[in-house]
């Protein structure tokens, strides 16, 4: 399989990467500065792109299988929740440009449904990334609203950050509209098994047109 992937250097996309080049598949990882890409591989194909200039990144997307976006404007970013947004409307309307059918993204936890109220709109969620989860929460919105492109949106674990230590396990659980709990009450997903998560969904799709969700 030929993959674009957006976001290759953070956190989730080096997973993404590592993941999908074990597997053989052939990666284009797309990026704003290579020098932060360190990996080496015979199937890896490094690229400059810039998501918001839609033409140009349509062109570097075409001729691939799947385009799957990690994109991340940084937590830190003033502009987070516009910059988040536009990003990702502009990587959708460039997948449509390119010709490619098939968009996933990976986007946040925050619009996941408890008692029917999406946590981001919870008095308990983290005030540093409540613009960066309403934006991913608002972009889902109208991601539904795309009826061209085969998309997938995928919301992590509650607790899917660099602190979770399991590694890659390879087992998961699934879910759709809420969070995965395990016994303990907890929904917790390492990076390396989010990105089984994903690769198993694009060699084995199961949630076309739709918001899923994964965890232990």
């Amino acid at each position: 399989m030929k993959i674009a992937l957006i976001g290759a250097t953070g956190f989730v996309g080096s997973h993404l990467l590592t993941e999908a080049l074990s597997r053989g598949h052939e990666v284009t990882a797309i990026v704003r500065n290579p020098s932060k890409l360190s990996v080496q591989h015979e199937n890896l194909r490094v690229a400059v792109g810039d998501v918001n200039k839609v033409e140009e990144f349509a062109q570097q997307l075409t001729g691939h299988d799947v385009v799957v976006s990690s994109f991340n404007p940084g937590w830190t970013n003033p502009n987070l929740y516009q910059d988040f947004l536009q990003g990702s409307k502009d990587i959708e309307a460039a997948t449509e440009k390119s010709g490619v059918k098939r968009l996933v993204t990976i986007g946040g936890a925050g619009s996941l449904y408890i008692d029917g109220q999406q946590l981001v709109d919870g008095p308990q969620f983290p005030a540093d990334i409540k613009p960066g989860a309403t934006s991913a929460r608002d972009y889902l919105n109208q991601l539904k609203q795309n009826d061209t492109l085969d998309w997938t949106f995928f919301s992590p674990a509650i607790e899917m950050h660099q602190g979770i230590s399991t590694g890659r396990t390879g087992q998961y659980r699934l879910g759709l509209e809420a969070p995965v709990f395990n016994d303990e009450g907890r929904s917790v997903l390492s990076g390396e098994d989010l990105a089984v998560v994903i690769l198993d969904e694009l060699e084995q799709p199961k949630h076309i047109r739709q918001r899923f969700t994964a965890a232990y």
